[in-house]
């Protein structure tokens, strides 16, 4: 039975304390913790089994948050988090900036053509900053699992991707996306919403799922994308991309294929994201 985390902040002692203990899973966060890291944490305490060890890390990494994003003020709450994770974690690792970035981050990972398009296109350097502190993480640690969520799908297509080139010796877990009963998927920056803002948020949901139902229905991939994304734009949403893609690759969509709908706007003064597989 786990109790209350180790908090562990520096990197020798997350190596000594995830080392020789059996099946281990870690989780990989930024902190604001909520139902959806939740999920995630008890997979990897799943994973782990009551023999092994089972870890969420809580960093907020610069590398990933480019020029006028929230990075300053994204929520952080150390004290909440570990309050949340008694019973699930054994330890948390939460290393400061100068610990996980001791000296200028000079070599990164070489990534594929998929992590320039869509969040890459409009975040430019964010999976650059994605695969270095998750590559850190996972030689760090070391896990037997690392489990993320569905919401950020081609965060996870990366990862995957880059654990498999790279033979790490970690297992990428993927898990469903956790909403809210109308839909909206869970995020820290839910919390930047206001009360109006956050009555509207649910529409991308609702508008990914008619897509996705119209596709079905034999629709051509772009016209229902385009349907979506004018009913987003038309209740004040300002979008980056509302469209479908290959699920396993991000590629164009092509009908007998697996295909997934993804979207991303900005709401008021909040960037949300979704998907739906189709």
């Amino acid at each position: 039975m786990r109790g209350a985390p180790v908090l562990i902040r520096d990197i020798a002692g997350m190596r000594a304390f995830m080392s020789g203990r059996g099946p281990s899973a870690l989780v990989p966060t930024m902190g604001a913790l909520h139902a959806g890291h939740l999920a995630l944490m008890r997979r990897g305490a799943q994973l782990a089994g009551d023999g092994g060890v089972a870890a969420a890390s809580i960093f907020v990494n610069p590398l990933q948050f480019g020029a006028g994003e929230d990075f300053d003020r994204y929520p952080r709450d150390l004290d909440a988090d570990l309050k949340k994770l008694h019973g699930l974690a054994d330890a948390v690792f939460a290393p400061d900036a100068a610990e996980m970035y001791s000296r200028p981050q000079r070599y990164g990972i070489s990534l594929p053509p998929m992590a320039a398009e869509l969040e890459g296109k409009f975040r430019p350097g964010f999976f650059e900053g994605v695969a270095a502190v998750v590559c850190k993480l996972l030689n760090i640690a070391a896990p037997d699992f690392a489990v993320f969520g569905a919401k950020d799908y081609q965060q996870a297509r990366v990862i995957g991707g880059m654990a498999r080139d790279l033979n790490f010796r970690t297992t990428i877990e993927v898990e469903s996306t956790v909403r809210e009963p109308d839909g909206l998927a869970l995020s820290s920056r839910n919390e930047y919403l206001s009360a109006a803002e956050r009555a509207e948020a649910p529409r991308m949901f609702s508008e990914l799922q008619r897509a996705a139902g119209a596709i079905r229905d034999g629709a051509d991939f772009a016209d229902a994308c385009g349907r979506g994304e004018r009913a987003l734009r038309e209740s004040g949403w300002r979008m980056d991309y509302f469209e479908a893609r290959n699920a396993s690759d991000l590629s164009a969509p092509l009908r007998g294929k697996p295909v997934v709908i993804l979207a991303a706007g900005r709401l008021g003064g909040t960037r949300l994201i979704d998907n739906v597989e189709v």
